[in-house]
């Protein structure tokens, strides 16, 4: 019977791992071009959070669009800060104010609107949409 050499793997198991854990700490790095006006979109089909009558989970797509300032927001800490609503009970109306609000404090956005376009419970779809605008006057001494 011929020896055939030991097969390699392609992928080597880190020693050390780093668990990922939800989080409610938001990270920004500096805006490349601050000077010029862009838009910015992440979408997540992903997003749950519980119901805070029930307790059952409510799943939505939440679509978050901005126009940065002096700062982006981190995709991976974006992601682990909406899994940080998995756990937590929240109507849908709260929690997409929320997430606007944690969103701006953290990028100090000119503009920024979240969508959460939750799916049906009881027969009933709910899109809540929440915007915020820098005033013009806060926009110019930038």
């Amino acid at each position: 019977m011929p020896s055939h050499p030991k097969p390699t793997p392609t992928i080597k198991p880190h020693t050390k791992r780093t668990v990922t854990k939800p989080t409610t700490k938001l990270d920004t790095f500096a805006n490349p071009r601050p000077g010029r006006p862009f838009t910015i979109t992440f979408e997540t089909e992903e997003f749950t959070c519980l119901c805070p009558i029930t307790g059952q989970p409510d799943f939505a797509k939440i679509k978050i669009t901005y126009q940065p300032g002096q700062l982006c927001l981190e995709t991976k800490s974006l992601k682990l800060y909406l899994w940080s609503y998995r756990d937590r009970g929240a109507f849908h109306e709260a929690v997409t104010n929320q997430i606007l609000d944690d969103l701006i404090q953290a990028a100090q956005p000119n503009w920024m609107k979240i969508e959460g376009d939750f799916q049906i419970r009881g027969g009933i779809r709910t899109i809540v949409t929440a915007e915020y605008q820098t005033p013009l006057k806060a926009r110019m001494a930038k």
